[in-house]
């Protein structure tokens, strides 16, 4: 893989993809990183009627920055090259079209991990990337 897509959320589960794609990146030292966090939009009336849509995608990409945070530290760590972004959107399809949209040869993410039911219980974020992306989908638990 030369370019790995990884969103992550600052979860133990997206830290594991990272930690993944860091012994990846091992037997591929020049493997380039997109490392990204998906804030879903905010839709709320009542929200939109308080803050303008400027101070609400600012909030959003605070927010998004914080969720970076501890893949930012590992990968850095590791002194793997990556690039950081923080996208504002519905989470699986802008996950699916960052990838395309990136030409990454794949897309590295966490799961939730439930064990023996997980086919049923995956966590509709992977299952829904994983029919959207038109790149192999690697998940880690």
């Amino acid at each position: 893989m030369r370019k790995a897509l990884v969103p992550v959320d600052g979860s133990p589960n997206s830290d594991r993809a990272v930690r993944h794609v860091i012994t990846l990146a091992g037997t591929c030292p020049s493997m380039d990183v997109l490392l990204i966090n998906v804030q879903p939009e905010i839709d709320d009336v009542l929200v939109r009627r308080f803050l303008k849509k400027e101070e609400i995608e600012a909030m959003l990409e605070s927010k998004g920055g914080d969720a970076l945070q501890s893949a930012r530290a590992l990968l850095d760590a590791a002194g793997i090259r990556y690039t950081p972004q923080v996208l504002i959107g519905p989470v699986a399809e802008t996950v699916a079209r960052a990838a395309l949209e990136q030409n990454c040869d794949g897309i590295v993410m966490g799961t939730r991990g439930l064990g023996a039911v997980a086919g049923i219980l995956l966590g509709s974020v992977a299952t829904k990337v994983i029919h959207l992306a038109d790149v192999p989908v690697t998940l880690i638990k």
